[in-house]
């Protein structure tokens, strides 16, 4: 198995250097948590008890809904402005990258690593994507996609990738309220 067959989206990425480098940084993440490709059948896209949707899933809609989003800005708004589809893609497919690194296997459940109990993955995916020679527009929507972005600057390309990942946790999360 290789990443394509858990996100193939990452072929929606036309310049190949920011494809392989968005594989480099998601294989550079699995290896530095600690974790295999059998692995990423089991990761919780969040440690809220009660949603049973793994970080693939979660990703993939995240990635798919973000390009149905630029392709609607692209049709309707292309007079206007223009978005980079490259930097969308490869941003969604690696929003949650510094899961990997947040979180750990505790037996049979998922818990906060250690790293992850003082570094939320905003901030470990935006320092792990650094080092794989990904545009800082892309380390910039891993950093802001989540609260901590709120506050600060988003560029269109990372506000897509924000509303997205919310418009998939959101409704997961009151869905499996408890």
């Amino acid at each position: 198995m290789n990443l394509e067959d858990f996100f193939p989206e990452i072929n929606e990425i036309e310049d190949p250097d920011l494809r392989n480098n968005t594989i480099l940084c998601l294989q550079g993440a699995i290896e530095y948590g600690g974790w295999s490709y059998q692995d990423l059948n089991d990761i919780p896209f969040t440690l809220l008890a009660n949603i049973p949707v793994t970080l693939v899933q979660h990703t993939r809609a995240v990635t798919q809904l973000s390009i149905a989003a630029y392709e609607i800005f692209n049709r309707e708004y292309a007079q206007h402005f223009t978005l980079n589809r490259d930097f969308v893609v490869s941003g969604a497919l690696l929003h949650d990258v510094g899961k990997f690194l947040e979180y750990k296997r505790d037996g049979d459940k998922f818990v906060k690593s250690s790293l992850g109990k003082i570094l939320r993955h905003p901030f470990s995916g935006a320092g792990i994507a650094g080092e794989y020679d990904l545009p800082p527009e892309v380390v910039h929507i891993i950093a802001v996609h989540a609260h901590e972005g709120d506050a600060g600057y988003r560029t269109p390309e990372a506000r897509i990738v924000n509303h997205a990942d919310f418009m998939n946790f959101e409704p997961l999360r009151d869905i499996y309220k408890k």
